[in-house]
């Protein structure tokens, strides 16, 4: 088919669900479903929401694809049913035997990429993209002297952090206000506004040859958002989520815990401010088993008032009550109030008349029968204590877990006292109001006026399943402690469908829209954490306003089939990969070839071919903004060679403000409040601002063009397997058309050459070919 369209065929297998299966195509694709063996002479019908030529793609609508036989032949060996894909997104297909449904799976089709006065396509392996934090940006003035940086050191897209108005953190990721402008951009001449923006980012694409994405944070929003207080509904507070209370009556008691141990209270328990030993660390246990847990009894909270329980059974018994069960194998349980209430929970009473009958009516009998029905439901409530002191003790352990990294070991931020500026550990809960006792403050949560404002935090959880929300019933995370918060934000409560919760969903679709306005991409921040169908939503609306979307997204599962079921209910473009997860120069180079490039062959594909899984592409970073500063984490001698060996990536690659001027210091997203240098090509080293003379600039000048230049020649094969010694790794691209290759050999410095050996010889190396 010389010439000819690209066309790909999926053949169709009875029963075969192909969800975590990942299918990538490129717009202009036809898109074929063939009969495989097991379907052949069967009624199969076959269903899509690939949107009809001249609708709007809508996820829930599903239309029915005609076969085609083009030879007219009986038999089923060569009809099929196509798609000619020409939109981006994600879309879905399942097929049918007569009214059943047998299999089905996902299509992504990935976005045509356009920039320049003359729109030509960039295409997704020459993307070199860099980080900006937004708020180093300063005045929206002087933006583009900051810019500039990027644009003559040869990147063609800038990732900004959001843009929104800050909360009072001051970290890049909890936002304010989803639709105000951050107000530093602006100066007593004129106030920024979106649309200084956009035209700034037009500019760019017109003039820079450069697109520009931006975060979008479905998560969580800033602690102090105005809307948030006037709204708590949009959070999980005690009255929409009770039950997190006895989560909630634990955080209260460890951060008056903190106030003891900060006014010096406990030191006579063996508990200073400053927590320096394991000897301090068992005293500090020791004060929660035997002075906390003791006074705020959690288990409570899901056990049954035993006398109440018992008076009740008695009544109906006197009563001549009986019970029926519906199940033989039926047995009582407990019932877990729904207020979660302090011995709030209740058992089946018809469960109990069936299950404990009086032999007679008369009152011994009845007292009889009493005493076995009170013996069991203690029985059950001192199984529901052991299951509550099990929480309560991987509490502990990831309390201290957390005190240990914060304040004793190395590699932590080692924080110093305890004070309530940073206290024992960071709170899980919003808590609005006067500091009352411990038991004042309880009695807050029954009332809802009150308690809407006790909303959760939200955070991470290690090694948890991203497909569950960790804030919602069935999950202890939160009373297990096993969370690393964010105490600067509140977790978002959607529920299932925008009716669930009106405010937040339309709140979040107008801030999709003007991010989809204004900016060429988005950068899904936390996907891993962010309700799934939530981002389904949002995305869909982000598409219809920016048909092309580039949809980046930090995703970290661990897991590639749970990769691609985000991947391909999403429609994400591109996943960020991470160089500085390389622990040496054999596993960085190792990265290169698993998230950038088919492997090296001498073949030349055809047209006609059949649809092969894919694995998701790649957005490859030598260093994210949330990466440790490799001049700390290795040295600064190792920024050229690794920035050249993630270049080498069949795939998008990036790197983050600050890498290639060599600062020596991770730039926090958090912490950081200055400005980034501006360009100025006649500048001195000591004055401030940055030109070809500072860092590896120069350098990422040529790593940058040889990257965009493999990409748009079809170098679209990677090996790098040539280890030639400890340090030193060369990567081959090569192009299966022409059979041209280019080979960078890169000697790393994962080590500091101060402190550690080198060898000054440099073995031999046999590069093949002509």
């Amino acid at each position: 088919m010389p010439g000819g369209k690209e066309t790909r065929l999926l053949h169709l297998a009875e029963m075969e669900k192909l969800d975590k299966t990942l299918f990538r195509l490129e717009q202009g694709f036809e898109l074929q479903f063939r009969l495989g063996p097991t379907l052949q002479g069967k009624a199969v019908t076959v269903y899509t929401n690939y949107p009809a030529p001249g609708e709007v793609f809508d996820r829930h609508k599903f239309r029915t694809l005609s076969w085609h036989n083009p030879t007219g032949k009986e038999d089923d060996s060569d009809k099929y049913c196509k798609l000619d894909l020409q939109i981006s997104g994600s879309y879905q297909y399942y097929f049918s035997l007569g009214n059943e449904k047998s299999g089905g799976g996902y299509i992504v089709v990935d976005p045509i990429l356009h920039v320049g006065a003359d729109n030509h396509v960039l295409p997704l392996d020459c993307v070199t993209l860099q980080t900006y934090l937004a708020k180093c940006l300063g005045p929206f003035h002087e933006w583009e002297d900051r810019l500039k940086v990027a644009k003559e050191t040869g990147y063609n897209m800038i990732h900004f952090t959001p843009l929104q108005k800050l909360g009072l953190s001051r970290s890049c990721y909890s936002l304010a206000d989803q639709l105000e402008v951050n107000p530093e951009f602006s100066d007593h001449n004129k106030k920024c506004s979106w649309s200084d923006i956009g035209a700034l980012v037009e500019k760019m694409k017109n003039e820079w040859n450069m697109l520009c994405i931006t975060d979008v944070v479905y998560n969580h929003t800033a602690t102090n958002s105005e809307w948030l207080r006037m709204h708590p509904e949009c959070g999980y507070n005690l009255v929409n989520s009770p039950h997190l209370k006895p989560a909630w009556v634990l955080d209260r008691a460890l951060w008056h815990l903190t106030g003891m141990v900060a006014d010096g209270k406990c030191i006579a328990k063996g508990v200073p401010p400053l927590i320096e030993n394991d000897q301090h660390l068992n005293c500090l246990r020791k004060i929660i088993y035997e002075d906390i847990y003791p006074k705020i009894k959690l288990w409570e909270f899901f056990q049954v008032d035993v006398n109440k329980a018992v008076q009740q059974f008695k009544t109906l018994l006197t009563q001549g009550k009986m019970g029926t069960k519906s199940d033989p194998n039926q047995h009582l349980q407990i019932l877990q109030d729904p207020d979660y209430r302090r011995l709030g929970c209740t058992v089946d009473m018809n469960i109990a008349l069936a299950t404990f009958i009086p032999h007679s009516n008369g009152p011994a009998a009845i007292e009889e029968c009493c005493n076995w029905f009170r013996k069991r439901i203690e029985e059950l409530n001192a199984e529901q204590y052991r299951q509550t002191t099990h929480h309560q003790d991987q509490a502990v352990n990831c309390l201290v877990g957390t005190v240990v990294y914060e304040r004793i070991a190395c590699h932590g931020p080692k924080l110093g006292p305890i004070t309530r500026k940073h206290p024992l550990v960071t709170r899980y809960f919003t808590y609005p109001f006067k500091e009352l006792t411990v038991e004042e403050e309880e009695a807050m949560i029954h009332q809802p006026d009150k308690a809407c404002y006790f909303m959760a935090h939200n955070g991470w959880v290690m090694g948890d399943d991203p497909l569950r929300n960790f804030a919602e019933p069935g999950s202890n995370v939160y009373l297990r402690r096993e969370l690393i918060c964010w105490g600067d934000s509140v977790k978002l409560r959607y529920g299932n469908k925008p009716e669930d919760c009106p405010y937040l969903w339309a709140h979040m679709k107008k801030y999709t829209e003007i991010t989809a306005k204004y900016f060429h991409g988005v950068r899904l921040d936390n996907c891993h954490s962010t309700p799934i169908h939530v981002a389904e939503y949002m995305l869909d609306t982000a598409r219809k306003l920016r048909a092309d979307l580039y949809v980046v997204a930090e995703l970290f599962t661990g897991n590639e089939e749970l990769d691609n079921i985000f991947v391909n209910r999403l429609g994400i473009t591109s996943l960020i990969r991470e160089a500085m997860t390389a622990y040496n120069s054999h596993e960085e180079g190792r990265l290169v070839y698993r998230f950038g490039g088919e492997p090296v062959g001498s073949f030349v594909q055809p047209r006609l071919r059949p649809l092969m899984p894919a694995i998701a592409h790649a957005l490859f970073m030598d260093i994210t903004h949330d990466n440790e500063c490799p001049i700390q984490h290795r040295s600064a001698y190792d920024a050229l060679p690794s920035a050249m060996i993630v270049s080498m990536a069949c795939c998008a690659t990036g790197s983050t403000k600050g890498y290639d001027e060599l600062v020596p210091h991770q730039i926090s997203v958090v912490s950081e409040e200055r400005f980034y240098a501006k360009w100025n090509p006649a500048a001195h080293l000591t004055s401030g601002e940055v030109n070809f003379q500072t860092g590896i600039l120069a350098g990422r000048l040529a790593i940058n063009r040889l990257h965009q230049e493999l990409g748009a020649k079809g170098f679209n094969q990677a090996r790098s397997e040539d280890q030639v010694d400890e340090d030193i790794v060369a990567v081959t691209r090569h192009c299966p058309t022409t059979h041209q290759s280019v080979v960078a050999v890169c000697r790393t410095a994962f080590r500091d050459p101060k402190t550690c050996f080198y060898s000054k010889e440099v073995p031999e190396m046999c590069i093949p070919g002509k």
